[in-house]
């Protein structure tokens, strides 16, 4: 989950570097590499793809601080069995889906032409690996045996 992390960093990183040398070489009349664009529109995606798992792991997704405060320890603990249990549900079905997607276009064998040419299944494999690594979160949040785990972030959870 860790790796996630870093890698979307990373490519946070790269795609900002592509930018600013797209944008300076076009205003400083540099030769123009027109496959950045199209580098920068499929690595957004993959971070997000990449970033989802780990923030899930750090527990640092979208909640609803409201409801921590509003809600008893014993209530948040059903909120959250029954978030992961439904987690869990769609990251299985979004998963079967992208890997019947990749067999489907593996198939065909479609291929992209812009810039780059290169086989379309390609695009779709980080979708099941990202949601597979978040079913993983999902069902390790149900088993845990209780909901005073320490979280790195640091953020406060339950009656911590």
């Amino acid at each position: 989950m860790q790796a996630c992390g870093v890698v979307a960093a990373l490519l946070i990183g790269v795609s900002v570097l592509l930018v600013c040398y797209d944008v300076l070489g076009r205003n400083l009349g540099l030769k123009s590499l027109p496959w950045i664009v199209e580098v920068t529109e499929y690595v957004l995606p993959l971070i997000t793809l990449f970033a989802a798992p780990w923030l899930l792991f750090r527990a640092e997704h979208v909640r609803l601080d409201l409801l921590n405060n509003a809600l008893s320890s014993a209530a948040l603990r059903l909120l959250d069995r029954v978030a992961s249990t439904v987690g869990l549900i769609v990251c299985v079905v979004i998963v079967w889906y992208a890997l019947k997607v990749i067999a489907d276009t593996l198939e065909i064998g479609a291929m992209v032409m812009k810039s780059l040419v290169f086989p379309e299944w390609w695009l779709f494999v980080p979708v099941p690996l990202s949601f597979g690594l978040m079913a993983v979160e999902c069902a390790r949040r149900l088993l845990r045996p209780g909901p005073h785990e320490a979280v790195s972030s640091g953020s406060l959870h339950y009656g911590e």
